[in-house]
């Protein structure tokens, strides 16, 4: 007699067949596999001739070699898998250990520490802050460029791990003990005495529930003890990123016993260097649209020891620098997921056809292809200048660090506002196989908005720019100064400098995004027209600048070179 356990059942209750029908061929094939791609991976992730140039350009052509042989491995089928199994097992909180006591702590899959090991070591958190050679800081950038193809979570405890350090300097007794392990290229993750390791990663907790980007309505305080320098904190952070950090900046009032008070720059570690734990009570870990490899985290404090980082009341002012550092990182991350997507759409469109020829040689989708380079190509030069901007700002040039005032917020807003149209069309080219989550096309979609919400979302960014213009003369003067370079290259480049001009002297806060746009969009052109092929400059500035272009990627004119734009954007085939 059949029964359950010995016979699976269909849902009407009758039991499958014990034996296959006749005439079904061995492994149920029904079919050849045929018209479908090969594995994107392996492949070259730094086979890309404008992130080259660009890294030369801007001071960095040294790191060229390394930066190819990252590039392979980014593109690896290993660190490929890397970047899709930290996303699938994602983090997981566990608040207490098994006999009780509170720990506190994230587990990540072992893919994360994969992840984390190789970008630690390559000298993607803090290591630029240690190398006297001009061009560290873009090297630095171009290696995010790259390695950013696998995934883009992990980036965030470098970024804020970057960033931390020039903050950190306001204290100089707490940057002498902890620059040299932040800046290390070794990863060590688990909470521990931080001098007795290794090396270090920084985070940030800044918003809180009420106030968001309005930070000067936080409410945690920060009471000073009988030590100096030395406060406790009482709050909560609504917004914490990689909480297993070692060591946080955090903003709290500090209460009004000293002379001045107000809000403030901390420094919390997460254990003191007695080897105890300090209070750091994860609530809960964010549920988020995308970015799901990386723990986003509400702690509380109670009790909770800081030491102060610059003066009390000057919070913003000292955090500032950190928030400039991880603003780059985003226009950083969103140019890479720009050229990981086209990469994915052009490998596909190479390998797949449809009515008749292959993918890529049919007008209407090199048309769609080109474009994306453009935009590409662009977001790619405008990173790589203003990393370059910060690397020469750190080392004296005033000019160079007016520019990077004005320019990475006009970057941040531009570039970031892009990446969701882009993925989306990019994610488009492979159809409905697109569309499902193997492809990996999904995860990177999902990632797009996130780049122009963190560090201030667009109208942060938009007004942030207003206040440098009103405020530092320096500012926009040096914007004037790096447009003037192209002057006469290009005459719908000069005209949209001209509107630009105008627009700058009846600047609000209502017509902000529009000048900001502006202002992204002209610096792009005119990078592009300094430094790109005729075939890319001329299409750019017919389209972005000329109004020659739809609503949608793909509507380039008759006009445009799509060989030669596709023949520098499209990397070679493995």
């Amino acid at each position: 007699m059949t029964t359950l356990a010995q016979e699976p059942y269909e849902p009407s209750g009758q039991p499958w067949p014990s034996k296959r029908p006749r005439g079904r061929p061995d492994g149920y094939a029904t079919h050849d596999v045929t018209n479908q791609p090969p594995p994107p991976a392996p492949y070259d992730a730094s086979d890309d001739t404008a992130l080259l140039e660009g890294v030369r350009r801007e001071g960095a052509g040294w790191a060229e070699d390394g930066l190819r042989r990252l590039g392979r491995r980014a593109g690896s089928a290993e660190a490929q898998d890397w970047g899709d199994l930290a996303n699938r097992h994602e983090p997981v909180l566990r608040t207490h250990d098994r006999y009780g006591n509170r720990v506190d702590e994230v587990e990540y899959h072992a893919s994360w520490h994969h992840l984390m090991r190789v970008a630690v070591g390559e000298g993607l958190a803090g290591a630029p802050w240690a190398d006297e050679r001009p061009g560290a800081h873009v090297a630095r950038t171009a290696g995010g460029l790259v390695w950013g193809h696998t995934e883009a979570g992990h980036g965030c405890p470098t970024s804020m791990t970057y960033a931390a350090v020039p903050a950190l300097r306001a204290q100089p007794e707490l940057a002498k003990v902890y620059e040299p392990l932040l800046t290390s290229r070794e990863y060590e993750p688990g909470l521990r005495t931080p001098t007795e390791k290794r090396g270090l990663l920084a985070g940030m907790g800044m918003t809180e529930k009420q106030g968001g980007s309005d930070v000067r309505t936080n409410t945690t305080a920060a009471t000073p003890t009988a030590e100096p320098g030395v406060y406790t904190l009482r709050g909560h952070k609504w917004f914490t990123s990689a909480p297993m950090c070692d060591l946080f900046l955090v903003l709290a009032q500090a209460a009004p016993v000293r002379a001045e008070g107000g809000l403030s720059c901390f420094l919390v570690p997460r254990v003191l260097p007695d080897g105890s734990r300090n209070t750091f009570r994860i609530q809960r870990l964010k549920d988020k649209l995308g970015n799901r490899s990386n723990a986003s985290s509400e702690p509380e404090f109670d009790g909770t020891v800081a030491w102060l980082v610059g003066p009390e009341g000057q919070g913003v002012k000292t955090i500032i620098e950190m928030v400039n550092c991880t603003r780059l990182d985003c226009v950083t991350a969103s140019a890479t997921l720009m050229r990981k997507t086209l990469v994915e759409a052009g490998h596909h469109v190479r390998h797949r056809s449809a009515f008749g020829a292959p993918l890529v040689d049919q007008p209407l989708m090199r048309n769609v292809l080109a474009d994306l380079a453009l935009e590409s190509e662009a977001a790619t030069a405008l990173t790589l200048r203003l990393a370059g901007a910060a690397d020469r700002a750190v080392r004296g040039d005033a000019g160079e660090a007016a520019f990077r005032r004005i320019a990475t917020a006009v970057g941040k807003y531009w570039v970031t506002k892009r990446g969701p149209a882009f993925t989306a069309e990019a994610l488009e080219c492979l159809g409905g196989n697109g569309y499902v989550e193997e492809s990996g096309m999904p995860r990177h979609y999902r990632e797009a908005p996130l780049l122009s919400i963190w560090e201030g979302s667009g109208n942060v960014n938009a007004l942030d720019v207003l206040r440098a213009l009103g405020r530092s003369p320096a500012a926009a003067q040096a914007l004037s100064e790096e447009l003037a370079l192209a002057r006469g290259a290009d005459a719908r480049l000069d005209a949209a400098v001209a509107r630009l001009e105008a627009g700058l002297g009846e600047a609000c806060e209502t017509g902000a995004r529009r000048l900001v746009e502006l202002m992204a969009l002209t610096l792009q052109a005119s990078l592009l027209v300094r430094h790109a092929p005729p075939a890319v400059a001329d299409a750019f500035c017919a389209t972005r600048l000329g109004g020659d272009w739809g609503h949608a990627f793909g509507t380039l004119p008759g006009t445009a070179d799509l060989d030669g734009i596709l023949a520098r954007a499209l990397p070679r085939q493995a």
